[in-house]
């Protein structure tokens, strides 16, 4: 018996594959070829057709890295094709079947406009169904030589990853461009024999259904006639018909389809080329919604919309008219699909309020959840900012990449930070690229985790990565897989009627509460040190520039308050954002030019910001104090001279210098400013950091201990740190300087330099100023090794059962033991300006300006006390898909903070990333907002989107506490409403003598919206 099976299945698998599938097409005819090499970077579509085109012949070589080729196809449909259904055929010459990461092509019509693409698994173009025989074809394809950054499975690095040393040879040799008859019989032939083979191999042996598909297969090869396939293609079909009508059991799980294209807005390629990948996608997408009126595509990302609007205004007509017949989703929600760790809460805001308003402005259509199958773990924010922004679920599917833990659910409510829950799913297809072949199938129904309180799971369909998308062969699988025994139920439909229907059978879902941790990739909140320090300095740049830009609004007749800049500004930060771009996990050229483009926001927003101080008028030199805590610090003036200076929360004052409490002295290696006393010892790591105040040590062991890691992960190296990085390791001990270079009453400075390795050097600048306990690491670093790690490691002398980390909008513990397989998986960790350990009655925090990965360990010493080790993850240097990743120069600052409050840890987190400014200013107008009530923290202030001149304010509870406070605007308040994060109205908000009153829960996020009188 097992013989006869093997015989079946070999024959149909040789027959489908050797004789059916070359059969598809019953005619061809060659089209003629012309080409054009476009100099440089790709041109329009109007210099493209007025070029000058020489022949070109099949098997020819064409298209140097990175470079577009430009084709004129010519050709007559032969009259003897009238009734047929006729295409052209073109193949670029594709290397495997990933339509994303290799040549593609946009094929246009002679007067501009795009008719659909082609890559390796849609390689035709309809001409006539049917046809009527002496059609003129005339084609511009404009065919984008891409590189395949994934050659050898990443088997090593690449110069590929950037046009400036990708050199010029050609990739690609051109095979095929034809005009060709598609044979339908044979092409739904085709169709039925993969699903129906696909679906036996998936069954069990003992299972009668497996067996009755195999004899009829069996028996229907005997049917096909090897020298006649077209003619006696329905007669095979019609023997597999009985197989293919038996329907599903009604207790069959039920699959809802979607389509989809994940289109990574950079990665392996740069942002350029996404532009014209979502053009090439989005058309045929509405190709195929043409030939198909029961698809349905799903598409996020308001960014790629807008893309095609302003590049190619036809497909967007298109997408336009997809969405009027129900065809065309937006989903999501959010400018680009963000990652999930590293941008800020505000940045998340803003993610959700551009991207619903996008849809909302251009569809008429308010998107319902969060569409992120693809982001590298998923912060516990989330469930509010969803919510308040208007959303009703959640998706994901990275959480299946997890190397440790299952994750135990698939259908769950997601419990923030706050007490928010939002209904949530996890396609247990464990694709975001499905194309509903039999093993997929069989793995949705076997990882369903809901089995007995749910039936339902949801499965996005089509090419993705680089996008492609949906196929007809797709669709026909879907088809044919509607009511199949043996298999789950395919329904296509909206996902918002997935959802909708989830819920309704599965109310009580059971709940998962705080983050959702991706156990793998790792390293993405280290990788690309600068384009993260780029994303931070942009973020706190911005909240900078709205709250001057609203203050010169009120205060400065004549100030025009930006608004189309500041846009323009938060959506280049958003587009980076990214979950291939801020992780850092894309080829050189996208993170070359992301640093290029935040030092021009940087440029841009300073020069916003200095507009607006200026608008005050000019007449003393003030501070200005972004932060919304009051500050009392040591600030340097323009002239390098030090100053002790107080300034209230997010308003300014006179540089009017105070006196602290106790000047800073130095004596040898020895910092004391009269709350601590630091002691920097001969190999320059800390020896001892004594609070004073407290009267006990901080430090167990060395401090600022940097440790240089030996790091090559198993696989991923951009995006991986695997555990056996802690086994080798070499601690940077060899100073070569250590000298006082600051010696001022209101600040002490040692520096340290260290040179090791492959001629890399660090620098750093060890400050303790007046009147603060915070000791700040100014680092520069020359770094040139190559898959190393480097780490900077506090031992802190504190029992502490958990640590927390800053997460947008408050945060989060997280256990220092590893009792579960779940805590020993965060070996690392991400968190945003601070880290806090404690006990009670004592704590410390570290404190960053542009990190955001950090490890935690627990040691028991010999004398019985136990030491908690922060390791904040300074730098490190994977080769792929970037060669040259992270080489070169980065300053960036961290600080210990002792005797650390979490209230302080916040307050000190703001004021390390928003330094003080100084500046000319006449007089002292009125912070814009002033808020009274401990843990109530402001976290925005700009004026209303919609020009009304209303000031909005969002502020939120960061102790993780209750908070009661009252919210003073500097100016006549005429009212007050509670809004969502979209700026609408949800209540009146309580207003008592001129004043906001404000009662926050845990972590609560409030939007306020002041109008003026």
């Amino acid at each position: 018996m097992h013989d006869e099976r093997r015989r079946i299945e070999e024959r149909v698998e040789r027959l489908h594959s050797q004789r059916i599938k070359p059969a598809l097409y019953a005619a061809t005819a060659p089209l003629a070829v012309e080409a054009w090499q476009a100099p440089g970077e790709p041109v329009p579509f109007e210099e493209a057709a007025a070029a000058s085109y020489a022949p070109f012949a099949m098997d020819t070589p064409w298209g140097p890295p990175w470079g577009t080729t430009w084709f004129r196809m010519r050709g007559q449909v032969p009259a003897e094709w009238a009734g047929r259904r006729v295409e052209a055929v073109i193949d670029l010459g594709f290397v495997g079947d990933w339509p994303g990461n290799q040549a593609e092509a946009l094929v246009h019509l002679t007067d501009g406009t795009p008719l659909k693409a082609v890559n390796p698994l849609n390689q035709y173009v309809p001409i006539g169904n049917p046809a009527t025989g002496g059609e003129q074809i005339d084609y511009l394809v404009e065919a984008a030589s891409n590189p395949d950054i994934l050659a050898g499975d990443f088997a090593g690095p690449t110069p590929l990853g950037d046009v400036l040393t990708a050199g010029d040879k050609p990739l690609y040799t051109f095979k095929r461009a034809d005009l060709a008859v598609l044979d339908e019989e044979v092409f739904h032939l085709d169709l039925d024999i993969q699903v129906l083979r696909e679906l036996m191999l998936e069954l069990g042996e003992h299972d009668p259904r497996r067996h009755e598909i195999m004899h009829a297969l069996d028996r229907a090869m005997d049917l096909l006639d090897l020298d006649d396939i077209s003619g006696s293609a329905a007669e095979v079909r019609e023997a597999l018909r009985p197989v293919l009508s038996k329907p599903a059991h009604a207790s069959a799980h039920i699959v809802s389809g979607v389509g989809h294209a994940h289109i990574d807005s950079a990665w392996l390629w740069p942002i350029r080329e996404t532009k014209r990948k979502t053009s090439r996608t989005f058309s045929n997408v509405t190709a195929l919604a043409e030939e198909y009126d029961d698809f349905i595509f799903a598409c996020s990302q308001a960014q790629q919309y807008e893309w095609v609007r302003d590049n190619y205004p036809k497909v967007w007509a298109r997408i336009q008219e997809s969405v009027k017949k129900g065809q065309w989703a937006p989903v999501g929600g959010m400018w680009v699909e963000s990652d999930g760790n590293l941008p800020g809460g505000e940045a998340i805001a803003r993610q959700l309020i551009h991207g619903k308003r996008f849809f909302i402005e251009h569809f008429g259509i308010e998107t319902k959840g969060v569409w992120l199958p693809d982001s590298f773990g998923y912060n516990a924010a989330y469930p509010q900012l969803a919510k308040l922004a208007g959303n009703e679920w959640f998706l994901t599917q990275k959480i299946s990449w997890n190397q440790t833990n299952k994750f135990p659910h698939h259908t769950f409510w997601w419990e923030g930070i706050d007490g928010t829950r939002i209904f949530t799913h996890f396609p247990p297809v464990d694709t975001y690229n499905a194309r509903f072949s039999g093993v997929e199938m069989a793995r949705a129904v076997r990882n369903y985790a809901e089995k007995g309180g749910a039936t339902r799971s949801l499965a996005p369909f089509g090419w993705g990565d680089g996008g492609g998308g949906p196929t007809r062969e797709i669709m026909e699988r879907a088809r044919r897989l509607a009511d199949l025994e043996g298999s789950p139920k395919v329904v296509v439909e909206h996902p918002d009627n997935f959802f909708a229907k989830a819920r309704e059978e599965y109310p009580d879902a059971p709940v998962w509460v705080g983050e959702l941790y991706l156990e793998l990739h790792r390293a993405t909140y280290t990788t690309q040190a600068r384009t993260k320090q780029g994303n931070r300095r942009s973020e706190h740049k911005l909240r900078e520039a709205e709250l001057w830009a609203t203050t010169a609004a009120l205060h400065a007749p004549g100030h025009v308050y930006p608004y189309e800049k500041l846009d323009r500004l938060w959506k280049t930060v958003l587009l980076h954002q990214f979950h291939d771009i801020l992780p850092g996990s894309s080829i050189a050229w996208v993170h070359r030019e992301a640093e290029a483009e935040y030092a021009r926001v940087a440029e841009e927003l300073e020069a916003l910001t200095a507009e607006a101080v200026a608008a005050l008028g000019a007449g003393q030199t003030r501070v200005f104090n972004t932060s919304p805590f009051e500050r009392h610090e040591v600030v340097r003036d323009r002239d390098g001279n030090t100053a002790f200076v107080r300034v209230p929360a997010s308003g300014s004052a006179p540089l009017a210098p105070a006196e602290p409490a106790r000047p800073v002295t130095v004596e040898g290696r020895v910092l004391d400013n009269g709350l601590v006393r630091v002691e920097v010892a001969e190999d320059g790591t800390l020896s001892s950091v004594r609070d004073l105040r407290a009267d006990r040590e901080v430090l167990a062991d060395a401090g600022n201990l940097l440790r240089l890691h030996t790091d090559l992960p198993n696989y991923w190296d951009a995006w991986d740190v695997d555990k056996h990085y802690k086994n080798r390791y070499t601690d940077l001990l060899d100073a070569s300087e250590i000298t006082v270079v600051e010696q001022d009453p209101l600040i002490g400075a040692v520096r340290v330099v260290r040179s090791f390795g492959k001629g890399s050097t660090i620098t750093q600048t060890i400050t303790l100023r007046a009147g603060s306990p915070r000791i700040d690491f100014e680092t520069d670093i020359d770094w040139h090794e190559a898959e190393k790690f480097l780490k900077a490691g506090f031992p802190i002398d504190i029992r502490a059962p958990h640590s927390s980390a800053e997460i947008q909008f408050g945060h989060i513990q997280r256990p220092t033991h590893t009792n579960t397989s779940w805590e020993a998986a965060r070996f690392e960790v991400s968190g945003h300006r601070w880290v806090h350990l404690g006990e009670p009655g004592y704590g410390v925090a570290v404190i960053n300006d542009s990190t955001y990965g950090h490890d935690i360990s627990r040691t028991v010493r010999e004398d019985g006390g136990t030491t908690t080790t922060v390791r904040l993850s300074l730098v490190r240097a994977p080769r792929v898909p970037d060669p040259e990743a992270d080489q070169g120069r980065h300053r960036f600052t961290y600080s210990l903070l002792p005797g650390a409050s979490i209230e302080d840890a916040v307050a000190e987190g703001y004021a390390l990333n928003l330094p003080l400014r100084v500046a000319d200013a006449a007089g002292a107008p009125e912070p814009v907002v002033s808020v009274d009530g401990e843990g109530v923290t402001v976290e925005a202030v700009k004026l209303a989107d919609d020009r009304s001149g209303d000031v909005v304010v969002r502020l939120y509870e960061s102790r993780g506490g209750r908070a009661q406070g009252v919210l003073r605007p500097g100016f006549p308040l005429a009212g007050a409403q509670v809004t969502d994060l979209l700026e609408r109205p949800l209540c009146e908000a309580e207003i008592a003598d001129g004043a906001v009153r404000v009662e926050l829960r845990p972590f609560q996020i409030l939007t306020l919206r002041l109008a003026r009188s």
